[in-house]
């Protein structure tokens, strides 16, 4: 008897991938305590493989020097960077991460956070993160490496 075979799984068109991205990002979001509400954090896209975030830098941002501390400047990336690598709905959890700091943010500057996959294979991935201020300028540079564990962030047909 023939072993049945193995039918190939079919790949999300991009408006299915581009919907799936956008509500792993809601849900994600919902459950975000420390991006939302401690920080300020907003979701303003969720793509596959890329994440827009904002920030506005308030006064309890500010360390000794009245600027945006950078431990906060990271927190807006690595939330960033968090959204863009499971927009796949895949759960992925960062395995490492740097920044450089290039440009202080200052008290009402509005920090933008623009994530993209730069690569994505097996289980690992690399995603590059851009922090600018409103000015197009840029704050920070941060690249974080993933690595994908079991589950997903929202239910599938196979967690069914």
């Amino acid at each position: 008897m023939n072993a049945p075979t193995q039918q190939p799984t079919a790949q999300p068109t991009s408006e299915e991938a581009a919907n799936l991205a956008r509500r792993v990002g809601e849900a994600m979001y919902a459950a975000d305590a420390a991006s939302k509400d401690t920080m300020g954090i907003a979701l303003i896209r969720c793509e596959p493989g890329r994440a827009v975030m904002q920030m506005p830098v308030r006064a309890l941002h500010l360390n000794g020097h009245k600027i945006c501390h950078g431990g906060f400047i990271f927190t807006l990336a690595d939330s960033t960077f968090a959204f863009a690598c499971n927009s796949r709905n895949h759960n992925t959890v960062a395995s490492g991460c740097s920044i450089e700091f290039l440009r202080p943010g200052h008290e009402g500057d509005v920090l933008t956070a623009e994530g993209v996959e730069q690569s994505q294979s097996g289980r690992h991935g690399i995603y590059d993160i851009r922090v600018t201020n409103q000015h197009g300028q840029l704050v920070a540079l941060f690249r974080g490496k993933s690595t994908q564990i079991a589950g997903h962030v929202v239910p599938t047909d196979r967690d069914v």
